[in-house]
């Protein structure tokens, strides 16, 4: 049955009233679906149309749309809108054009991978995009890789292809970078750290977590079996800024982008701890003032 729902809560948008039509030529089936006996109308036989759209009211009285009902989909266990994703992309200055599909991943689920065209003379970084979404959408709903591309496929009446941006991802997901062991033994313990959580035989030094099918729950647990492993606290995001093992280490063994300025912090806190000695042995070594 359909409830009328309050301001901020989605729901789907339904049009009635003497304009709305008798239902679709020749599809008496999709007519049934769509065109339903309308509940709040005192007229005999009055119909409403389910749109499909997905739409809020705001506190003004004006309509938010959010997306389409056949966009929403269930990814481990979270029923998702995916067009609420897409807001959150494009609400990046950057970013021109948005678009989030939910993809079969190597475990048989489903995983959520995010499309984008920079605006016009704009970079977008996806791993540095796919860590500020963090910050505005819950873990759950964070794609796992953010493929950044010149302009979308289109169908032939001009919208976005989106079993062409399937393709896509499927293409960039078998291009894998050629195998490389992992050498030292921080390395050795992230690729052991990512084979038990993504069931893999084998993880390779350039091999990219997302594309290895890795999700934002599973990075979660990535994260708190590195801390228990190395001893020491590592926010989370710099896992979406490491995406891949080599440069996770580097990060861990202290020697990625951000080594540089921590070590001139720790130079500068040995210093001023030497001055301070120093001023003190002075002070120990002073004869003491004779009384006169």
């Amino acid at each position: 049955s359909l409830e009328p729902v309050p301001a901020m809560v989605p729901g789907e948008i339904c049009v009635g009233g003497v304009g709305v039509a008798r239902g679709y030529l020749g599809r008496p089936d999709l007519t049934a679906e769509k065109f339903i006996p309308d509940a709040f109308s005192g007229v005999p036989g009055a119909r409403l149309y389910r749109t499909g759209d997905l739409a809020r009211f705001l506190p003004d009285g004006n309509i938010e749309f959010i997306g389409r009902l056949d966009h929403q989909v269930k990814v481990r266990g979270f029923r998702i809108e995916l067009g609420e994703i897409e807001a959150a992309m494009m609400a990046e200055p950057e970013v021109a054009e948005a678009v989030a599909l939910a993809l079969d991943d190597r475990s048989g689920g489903k995983r959520l991978v995010g499309f984008v065209v920079p605006s016009d003379g704009e970079r977008v970084e996806g791993p540095e995009l796919r860590g500020r979404l963090q910050k505005v959408l819950p873990d759950y709903m964070v794609p796992s890789a953010i493929l950044v591309l010149d302009a979308f496929p289109l169908t032939p009446n001009g919208k976005v292809d989106r079993k062409g941006l399937a393709r896509l991802a499927a293409e960039r997901a078998v291009s894998r970078p050629e195998f490389v062991d992992p050498k030292s033994e921080v390395e050795k313990r992230i690729a052991a750290i990512w084979r038990e959580v993504l069931s893999l035989e084998r993880v390779g030094l350039n091999d990219n977590f997302f594309d290895l099918g890795g999700h934002s729950l599973a990075l979660m647990k990535v994260h708190d079996r590195l801390e228990s492993a190395f001893g020491r606290q590592i926010p989370v995001v710099e896992l979406f800024k490491n995406p891949t093992v080599r440069t996770l280490a580097s990060f861990i063994q202290g020697e990625g982008p951000d080594a540089s300025a921590r070590q001139q912090r720790e130079e500068r806190a040995r210093k001023r701890r030497e001055a301070l000695a120093q001023r003190r042995a002075v002070r120990g070594r002073r004869p003491a003032a004779r009384r006169v």
